[in-house]
């Protein structure tokens, strides 16, 4: 059996496991199935309890350079079930109907994929070496990256000695629909948000919206608030501290070949923003904040009508942030809004560990070394973000640690990340196998 193979093997026996950590399940057989391959490759592996999830710190290697990845073992909630087209646990093959063969399964893409095939490209390495790894690896996983990593900040502030490296492999990162390799050295911040409202104890007949208000309409009216038509945030003082892209950021963003028609088809999205193609798509999604509306709860939702007036409501946010945001800051920023247009009495909670934003160098030596291993590996010339417009835990690794990062892997524009039927290409897997083999030599020799 090849590397790749086996590489897939494991991803399968990941993939089977249900760690899903919003609902707290089988996060410690995760944990102790990642263990049970790395110790089976050589690593020493630490275990370190976490607020929801084991923290694993592996390290293996005794080589002049050192090398940190950060991946995690948890993964988002399956449902709805009713439209996956396979089983969630189960990895499946399908085909395309231009032939394209994916790999079907809650993790195959975020972010168990790029565990599976980042072992099997260290087991080649190793391999070619004589069964001695020629670099040090430090490898931290953990299980609660999909509920905000609650725990992961202060775990490397207190071991960060032991985390030095001259650099960091990120979780995540793609491959293009034109095939060529996406390199990303920056994630936005994250700050996940509720509000509410109440106006009674119990929901009123209908005839009562004459004289009582509405929390629906109220709620509705303070996010309309919040930004215009085109998505430009409302909050006053919330582009206050934004850093200004630097001119390697704005030189790499307009090297980006506008695929943004290959995103609209995938998904069937009707349209974007106004102005925002071309150049401007990528300013936007990698380096300019966003506020989202996730979901509208409240009332009467089912078949036919009910005339009622709700008790309350509440509705989901979540604001994209980049440097140099600060999450309380943004928070305090949107409440203080609140109040002053007339809304005191809708509350906001957070509900998720906030995410500071972080970007690294793109001229940095690490980062050239990533450009060089994909343009060897891809035969093509890489994409370069200066940012994802998702986001991670990455502030403390850049701010803490001081380390470079670079993002790079195995998904794709139709993934499907945290929606129903996730995916990698098969063919990328491949791909991904080859590019972390020669990024890992010339980590190496950097």
């Amino acid at each position: 059996m090849n590397h790749i193979e086996r590489g897939l093997e494991d991803l399968a026996a990941l993939v089977a496991i249900q760690s899903v950590s919003a609902q707290g399940r089988n996060l410690p057989e995760a944990a102790d199935a990642v263990t049970k391959l790395l110790e089976a490759e050589g690593f020493t592996v630490q275990r370190f309890a976490g607020q929801v999830a084991p923290i694993l710190l592996a390290q293996t290697g005794n080589g002049p350079r050192t090398l940190l990845i950060y991946n995690h073992y948890d993964v988002q909630p399956e449902s709805p079930l009713e439209l996956w087209e396979s089983a969630p646990f189960a990895l499946t093959e399908r085909a395309d109907k231009d032939g394209t063969v994916r790999l079907y399964g809650r993790g195959s893409s975020d972010d168990k994929g790029e565990i599976a095939v980042r072992l099997a490209a260290l087991r080649a390495l190793k391999e070619q070496h004589g069964g001695q790894l020629p670099l040090t690896i430090k490898w931290l996983l953990e299980g609660e990256e999909e509920v905000g990593s609650p725990s992961l900040e202060g775990f490397v502030r207190e071991h960060a000695a032991d985390l030095q490296a001259d650099g960091c492999l990120w979780e995540f990162g793609s491959i293009a629909p034109s095939g060529r390799p996406v390199l990303i050295a920056g994630v936005k911040g994250c700050v996940g948000l509720e509000l509410r409202c109440s106006i009674a104890n119990s929901d009123l007949h209908s005839a009562n919206g004459a004289v009582v208000d509405n929390p629906l309409w109220r709620l509705a009216a303070a996010v309309a608030s919040l930004r215009d038509a085109n998505g430009h945030v409302l909050i006053p003082g919330f582009y206050d501290d934004v850093l200004p892209p630097s001119a390697s950021d704005l030189e790499a963003i307009a090297s980006i070949p506008d695929e943004s028609a290959a995103l609209q088809s995938a998904y069937g999205i009707k349209s974007f923003f106004k102005g925002a193609s071309g150049q401007r798509f990528y300013e936007r999604y990698c380096l300019e904040p966003v506020l989202n509306v996730n979901g509208f709860h409240g009332g009467y939702g089912d078949a036919g009508s009910k005339t009622v007036l709700p008790k309350d409501g509440f509705v989901k946010l979540d604001l994209r942030l980049v440097p140099n945001q600060r999450p309380a800051q943004i928070v305090q920023l949107l409440k203080a809004h609140l109040e002053q247009i007339g809304f005191p009495d809708i509350e906001v909670f957070e509900t998720d560990a906030s995410l500071a934003p972080a970007r690294s160098p793109l001229d940095s030596a690490f980062m050239q070394t990533a450009i060089a291993a994909a343009r060897d590996s891809f035969q093509l010339e890489p994409i370069v973000q200066p940012s994802s417009g998702g986001s991670g835990p990455m502030g403390p690794f850049v701010e803490v640690l001081g380390l470079p990062v670079v993002c790079a892997g195995i998904s794709n524009h139709q993934a499907f990340v945290h929606a129903p039927n996730e995916n990698i290409v098969k063919a990328h897997f491949e791909q991904g196998f080859k590019f972390a083999l020669t990024f890992f030599t010339r980590v190496t020799a950097m």
